[in-house]
């Protein structure tokens, strides 16, 4: 498509009456080379309306999210929509010179553009952009440095999750950049312009990018170490931002500069410089931190817990907490104008999530809890300071309600402690109730923080508040109260019983009024207390959630709130399920808000609204229900791999609650494997391919019997096909490979025919050998009990073949050491199992009486489980080569067992251990030689192994009451099994 040709038809998708055939003549040209790169040049050129430009550049990031990584050569055939090289290369050889020269509205779509290039490319195929951003580092042109700084943050940030292994071509990069950016950093420090301090800003979220997960020791040493903490010193002491106003600090760029500063010092000190917290290859960093750099930091919270810190903080502590944590802490005449003006927004500042990061209120508590639980006679002192306050009678009630808060942030110590246990009812009675009749709003809210004893009047006074208080701040401390009073004490659930409808009625009124998220958690959990007395009501509170959201558009703050809603409906759904005329009225309610969420693409609510669909289909699958299948469909193609995740457990449900519906229409299993495979050939991650590998398999065995031979071969080669590129993980070698042992349990002659007719890429020769040779040898890395169960009962379907392929033959010897490994694990998993059924909660008993121990002066607060957790994460990430633990951890359930398949059906038990001792026995009489074959090479301990599974075989059937399975379980009669050979050999496939 020439140039002016693509700007008409771009500026056609900003006219309404020319969108569809604007966008249409986009799709025809997409495929042509030069189409992508004139797209760039577009983009670029600064002759052109603002408008045309940006249109151009986001059609140029949806074509490049979506189609750069299909230019890896790694798949078996171009797709369509693949990008041609030249465009490719175009693209690579001017993107950072178009960053560099954009304005900001396309800019940031062209770093979205960068970091997707980077992903794909870097280093294999584009190691030129390491030089690029070393250029434009060493220009004096400082026009420049933000636009190219934004390229080396794509670079860090593609790197951010990575294991320390996988990071080296970052760590290679950075030792070229580290002195570049330190050089830049000193030179703009005395520059106080907005747009130094914007590159300055850059730099530090760069460095926090590279730091957060993993600190690459080979990139600092102790000089540059110290030139860096200089610089973050001398950042965090700036005061440019001193003379604005309050509320405007946080968009300014010093201030946000500033902000990034200490998110590194806190990372550094609590992830890599907090002796005794960290792993063991950053403890010589750790001791060097401490002590050299532990007095640039503003986080005392985090000195508290250590000696060297503590010694220069004791002296000061208690001024601290008096001088600045108390008066935090205290109602202010700011609160007092917000109360007054709009108490809404007061609500929303005082809980809003996204506030707590930044709030000074929210810090104070933070370290009045940690010095008090942590550091001798802090606490007793604190008290003291409080009870003085709470008596004197001419105090400020602003200084009352600041020492009630404190008391309240500190229950949790205090209710550990039995010397202040037993005083708090008396201090409840005398200085907390009292304050329920105050004319002071704020005073009334302070106190349903403390009602926790003296239960009767409590519960009564906050019930009131709750429904008849004017002053809706007040409301909302009350309900939280209220929930907390009755998730505490039992008794106080039955005594809100007879009032639940208008507590039900209250709550809801309040949040649509507030949009407050902590008040759909407090009716979340009001409706799992009392699900028998909210059932009668449901479709009432129902109508009334409903009506409270989700709204398209609306701040944070907004989206949070209705996230919590849509939670809420879940949560009342799941108390109905066994009431199916309710859930069916409730049905038609619901399937109005999923709709309308899918079909507006409102992204923020996906999460939500595909497990509200998924708790609709769970007891059944109604009509409409299916008709909500095409439209996740077009959700998925529109917004590829992001949610698929999210939707398997619907998707599960589909294939396992209704599986009559399922194999009715072929469009339904049609549209599962296309969103399988479409997973399976993209590039999404390998977490949504485990996703998709599994859904194939739960098909297989939910469908056995139920004729879906056509479809089997597809699934195992999409399933194999996958193998044939990089896989760097076990969890998807297995789960691909358990798609194949899946349909060799639904046919053995069906998967060996398919197997006899697939090729690899550049290879002639069937794939059977090489996938019973890849399954052996990866037979230790299936985990669990589902994916071990699986496997054995593969290797019994080989096993049991009368026309055994000659790959089966060459591996006789292995076959049953494979499964004497597996039973072993599963007889781990069993009992891991059985222990976490058995469990109760005995660990809770005595915890409310168990003190923490303070620490002495020298003493460091060492967390010694989140250490031990640490190294966990690390041999885990292959940081340690000692897997002695190992064991332990492979008996859990692995992440996929949760979607369960017709073999963990426990009311039509499939019996791994008596299907495979029956199968042997039958051997041993029907085919001696093969049964040679296969246990010749067993050698005592291996024998012996094999005796205790026929035990447990005994005692399994035994204690399911059951008589022996036939000897044959798996495979079907010679007849069947010759009809399945000749039906897949004219064209099954």
């Amino acid at each position: 498509m020439d140039p002016e040709s693509l700007i008409e038809a771009l500026r056609g998708t900003m006219d309404p009456n020319l969108r569809e055939a604007a966008e249409r003549q986009l799709n025809e040209g997409h495929t042509q080379v030069n189409f992508v790169s004139t797209l760039l040049r577009v983009t670029m050129s600064d002759q052109l309306d603002l408008n045309v430009r940006q249109a151009g550049v986001i059609y140029l990031k949806n074509m490049i999210s979506q189609h750069w990584c299909e230019g890896d050569s790694s798949t078996t055939e171009p797709p369509a929509n693949n990008i041609p090289e030249e465009d490719r290369q175009f693209i690579r050889d001017n993107i950072v010179e178009a960053i560099i020269h954009s304005p900001e509205r396309i800019r940031v779509q062209l770093t979205t553009c960068i970091h997707h290039m980077i992903k794909h490319d870097y280093p294999g195929k584009w190691t030129t952009i390491v030089d690029k951003i070393g250029f434009y580092l060493q220009s004096d042109n400082s026009a420049g440095w933000l636009g190219i700084l934004l390229c080396l943050y794509q670079l860090v940030k593609n790197y951010e999750y990575k294991k320390p292994d996988e990071r080296q071509p970052l760590v290679a990069a950075m030792h070229i950049f580290m002195p570049m950016l330190k050089e830049r950093f000193i030179q703009l420090l005395p520059d106080p312009s907005s747009d130094s301090v914007l590159v300055q800003k850059q730099i530090f979220k760069i460095l926090y990018a590279l730091f957060q997960y993993n600190l690459p020791l080979e990139l600092i040493n102790r000089q540059n170490l110290t030139e860096w903490m200089e610089i973050l010193k001398t950042v965090v002491d700036r005061d440019e931002t001193m003379q604005a106003d309050e509320e405007e600090r946080p968009e300014l760029p010093w201030w946000k500069c500033k902000k990034w500063a200490l998110h590194i010092l806190a990372r550094l000190f609590e992830r890599y410089g907090s002796p005794g917290n960290t792993t063991k290859e950053y403890a010589e960093f750790a001791e060097l931190f401490l002590k050299g750099y532990a007095q640039t930091l503003n986080y005392i919270n985090q000195g508290i817990a250590h000696a060297v810190t503590w010694k220069n903080l004791k002296q000061h502590i208690q001024g601290i907490i008096q001088d600045v944590v108390f008066p935090l802490m205290c109602y202010t005449d700011s609160d007092e104008e917000l109360w007054q003006e709009d108490p809404y927004e007061y609500i929303r500042m005082k809980f809003d999530v996204f506030e707590d990061f930044i709030s000074p209120t929210t810090a104070a508590q933070t370290l009045l809890f940690t010095s008090c639980n942590k550091r001798k006679e802090v606490l007793q002192k604190t008290m003291g300071f409080c009870y003085q306050i709470l008596t004197d009678p001419a105090c400020d009630p602003r200084k009352k309600d600041g020492a009630l808060h404190m008391i309240g942030s500190l229950a949790e110590i205090l209710l550990k402690k039995k010397i202040y246990k037993d005083q708090m009812e008396f201090m409840l009675q005398n200085h907390v109730f009292p304050l329920f009749r105050s004319e002071l709003g704020y005073m009334r809210a302070r106190v349903k923080f403390k009602s926790d004893q003296n239960l009767q009047t409590a519960l009564e006074l906050t019930r009131l508040c709750l429904i008849n208080d004017n002053e809706m701040p007040v409301k909302v401390e009350a309900a939280i109260a209220l929930q907390v009073l009755i998730s505490n004490q039992e008794k106080a659930k039955e005594y809100i019983t007879p009032f639940i409808r208008p507590v039900m009625q209250a709550l809801l009124h309040i949040v649509r009024e507030t949009e407050n998220d902590d008040l759909t958690n407090v009716i979340q959990k009001m409706i799992c207390e009392y699900s028998e007395e909210v059932t009668p009501i449901a479709a009432m509170t129902f109508n009334q959630v409903i009506q409270t959201g989700p709204e398209e558009e609306g701040g944070d703050d907004k989206a949070v709130t209705a996230m919590g809603i849509l939670n809420t409906i879940d949560t009342l759904l799941s108390v109905v399920e066994d009431h199916k005329e309710i859930t069916q009225q409730l049905e038609g309610i619901c399937l109005q808000v999923i709709g309308t969420v899918l079909q507006q693409h409102v992204l923020e609510f996906y999460e939500e609204i595909l497990s509200l669909a998924h708790s609709l289909t769970c007891q059944q699958v109604s009509p409409q229900m299916w008709q909500l299948l095409p439209l996740v469909y077009e959700v998925f193609q529109q917004d590829g791999f992001d949610y698929f995740t999210d939707m398997m457990p619907l998707l599960h449900n589909y294939v396992t609650v209704d599986t009559d519906t399922l194999l009715s229409d072929t469009k339904y299993l049609e549209i599962i494997y296309s969103m399988c495979k479409k997973i399976l050939t993209g590039d999404p991650g390998e977490d949504p391919e485990c996703h998709a590998a599994k859904l194939l398999e739960v098909i297989i065995l939910q469908c056995k019997g139920r004729g879906i031979d056509q479809v089997v071969p597809l699934f195992v080669a999409a399933a194999l096909e996958r193998l044939t590129r990089e896989v760097k993980t076990s969890e998807l070698r297995t789960m691909c490979l358990q798609v194949a042992i899946a349909a060799l349990y639904y046919s053995p002659p069906l998967l060996l025919n398919t197997l006899e007719n697939l090729r690899f890429p550049n290879n002639t020769e069937p794939i059977t050998n090489h996938f019973i040779t890849q399954w052996l040898k990866d037979v230790d890395c299936f985990l669990g009990l589902h994916d071990r169960k699986m496997c054995v009962l593969g290797l019994c379907a080989l096993i049991d073949l009368d026309q055994r392929p000659q790959a089966v033959n060459q591996v006789a010897g292995q076959l049953l050491p494979a499964a004497i490994l597996l039973f072993t694990g599963l007889k781990r998993a069993y009992a891991c199992r059985a222990e976490h059924e058995n469990e109760d909660e005995d660990d809770e008993d005595g915890e409310d009486d168990e003190e923490t121990a303070e620490l002495g002066s020298d003493e460091d607060d060492i967390d010694e489980e989140g250490q031990e957790y640490l190294e966990m994460l690390a041999k885990q990430a292959g940081e340690d080569g000692d897997d002695e633990d190992w064991e332990e951890d492979d008996a859990e359930e692995t992440a996929l067992e949760g979607y369960t398949t017709a073999v963990d059906d426990e009311d039509n038990l499939v019996d791994e251990y008596q299907i495979f001792k029956a199968i042997l026995q039958n051997l041993q009489a029907r085919d001696p030689a093969w049964y040679q074959a296969l246990t010749q090479a067993l050698d005592e301990d291996q024998g012996k192994h094999l005796q205790d599974i026929g035990t447990l075989a005994d005692q399994r059937r035994a204690a399911h009451g059951k008589s022996p399975p036939p000897p044959c379980p798996i495979i079907q009669d010679d007849r069947e099994a010759r009809r399945i050979q000749v039906h897949s050999a004219s064209g099954a496939n």
